[in-house]
């Protein structure tokens, strides 16, 4: 099929992909040299009067609507056997794509690509189209950041009751209204459903239902609650989260009802994100239309969709700039949006990209580009760390994006923390951006507890600063004591002391007498200090840090009234009184 030319105008230059019904392949428009994507109809389903009714029924609904977030039907034809649709060319990738590279995606990246859906729904919506297969996999991202909706391969009029099985079941099940889980009619609220589970997917990264088979994934669809996307990426605004909560109402009266209520709540969510205002649905949807049958692809057809589409074009500035001056004009606060729309483009999505690979994207959007640097613990050098304005933003061609590119961590000189006390130092080091790490270890030294001894690496090292700051260790003082002769004193002079010289009491043993003068006098003692983790035993009059640990034994009375004393505890026997 490449380099076959279809109706001596549309060359085949490039498979690009194949769908449930047709083929689909890039080719160049010979009269205008524009690149398109032309939708050929399966061989196998040439005979198929259920696929012809379906490929037929596209065509006509693509035909009704003209709008920039839609994938547009260029023109229609039929060569030999060959049935073909000339679509609009996005050159992108699908949403579910970029999801799956990137994961959950921006807040305000998430809502401004929601918008945009719903945009497009909208005027589907006013059209008497619903879609009834919105999902990630059918959103192109283009490469200069433009949104589109494609395949309304299994669209309907608004108000049809005659919904096939084979067409409830062509949409992703993943993405299913409970109702079109139940096989029931689908009603504009349905595709509004089906958009929260995309922002859903675009907020987490994640479906809301999964499971080993269709059926089981359409009854969670059904009966089952899916966790909070909040739960699961607790960046998001609660606000937005509740606005996906309603889109994905189990029951489709307390659902949003209309694409732009949606599209208002998604703007104000990311305005007020914590707010509770969530507003009431209105009182009913957009009216339907009548139920158009479905006519044979013959040249009578042909040429009646074409007359349409024409018809279409005539009303269209009408339309257009009425129905989406209104919905662009709420969410993004401008009044003159149609004519922007005709000569816009989008803010690329340029974030974490290299500078050579954003001023490729930034000049291709048709962009000029201003770069601003700047010193970033994160991201690597040369990566771009901010944008403005952000993506998906409406700009004129030849305006002016401003980038900020990452310079690597700021570099610092480490300060002088010998002779500051920890706690000083510490303070010293969060405000430099460096992590003071103190060593297990302490040195005994006649500087106070706690006071920096050393430090490595030493001060005026140049190191990295900020959130990725460096690790400076610091060795501390242990103080110094000498260990005191504490038996004869009173209970209390003994703990005094104790406490003046920071000793540690770990174990206060009673030694009972008879003796009424030695009662609540200090009998023996035991020093104990700890070198790499085992204990030592020290003598009275040595020199240790502060906090060796201290027990002692205190005389009290023998309430058994036995004339001989009771031995002094083993443990710090030797340490007796005379």
């Amino acid at each position: 099929m490449i380099g076959k030319v279809l109706d001596q105008r549309y060359e085949l230059v490039e498979f690009i992909g194949k769908g449930g019904m047709a083929l689909v392949y890039r080719a160049e428009d010979k009269r205008t040299g524009h690149q398109v994507a032309v939708k050929i109809l399966r061989p196998e389903f040439i005979e198929d009067q259920e696929f012809l009714e379906r490929f037929d029924r596209e065509a006509q609904t693509a035909s009704k609507m003209s709008h920039h977030n839609i994938v547009n039907l260029l023109d229609i034809g039929q060569e030999g056997d060959l049935r073909y649709l000339v679509m609009e060319y996005v050159n992108g990738h699908t949403l579910k794509d970029v999801i799956l590279q990137k994961g959950a995606l921006p807040s305000n990246v998430a809502a401004q690509i929601a918008i945009r859906i719903l945009s497009a729904l909208r005027h589907a919506h006013e059209n008497g189209i619903i879609h009834r297969d919105i999902k990630s996999q059918n959103i192109l991202v283009n490469h200069d950041g433009h949104i589109k909706v494609s395949d309304f391969g299994i669209a309907r009029v608004a108000g049809s009751n005659t919904i096939s099985r084979t067409d409830n079941v062509m949409g992703s099940v993943h993405y299913f209204s409970p109702e079109q889980a139940k096989g029931a009619p689908v009603t504009y609220a349905s595709d509004l459903y089906s958009v929260g589970v995309v922002l859903y997917e675009m907020l987490t990264g994640q479906l809301p239902f999964d499971g080993e088979t269709p059926v089981a994934i359409a009854m969670q669809h059904i009966s089952a609650q899916a966790k909070n996307v909040c739960e699961i990426n607790p960046a998001v605004p609660p606000a937005l989260a509740r606005v996906v909560n309603k889109a994905m109402d189990k029951n489709m009266d307390q659902r949003y009802q209309r694409a732009v209520d949606m599209a208002q709540d998604i703007k104000r969510a990311l305005e007020e994100p914590d707010g509770t205002w969530l507003g009431r649905l209105p009182d009913k949807a957009v009216p339907a239309t009548e139920e158009k049958h479905t006519e044979t692809f013959s040249t009578t057809t042909k040429l009646k969709l074409k007359q349409e589409k024409k018809k279409t074009w005539i009303k269209g500035a009408t339309v257009l700039a009425l129905s989406l001056v209104s919905l662009f004009a709420i969410v993004f606060g401008s009044i003159k949006i149609y004519d922007n729309i005709i000569r816009s483009t989008e803010a690329p999505y340029v974030l974490d990209e290299t500078l050579e690979s954003a001023t490729r994207m930034i000049e291709k959007a048709g962009l000029k580009i201003e770069i601003r640097r700047v010193s970033d613990d994160v991201k690597p050098v040369g990566t771009v760390v901010m944008q403005s304005p952000e993506y998906g933003t409406v700009m004129r061609k030849d305006e002016t994006i401003v980038i900020t590119v990452s310079t690597g961590p700021q570099m610092k000189e480490a300060p002088n923390f010998v002779n500051m006390s920890f706690e000083e130092a510490k303070t010293e080091a969060d405000i430099y951006g460096f992590i003071l790490l103190p060593l297990g270890e302490r040195k005994l030294s006649s500087k106070a507890w706690d006071t920096v001894l050393e430090q490595n690496p030493p001060a005026g090292t140049m190191l990295k600063s900020g959130e990725a700051g460096e690790v400076i260790q610091v060795t501390l003082s242990g103080g110094s004591i000498v260990l005191p002769y504490l038996v004869g004193m009173t209970k209390d002079e003994a703990l005094q002391t104790i406490q003046q010289l920071q000793l540690k009491l770990v174990n206060l043993i009673e030694y009972e007498v008879n003796d009424a003068t030695q009662i609540g006098r200090v009998a023996a003692q035991q020093y104990v200090v700890y070198e790499n983790g085992e204990a030592i035993s020290c003598q009275v009059g040595q020199e240790v840090m502060q906090q060796a640990e201290v027990t002692i034994a205190v005389y009290v009375l023998d309430t058994t009234n036995t004339e001989s004393r009771r031995d002094v505890p083993a443990p710090i026997r030797e340490e007796t009184a005379q």
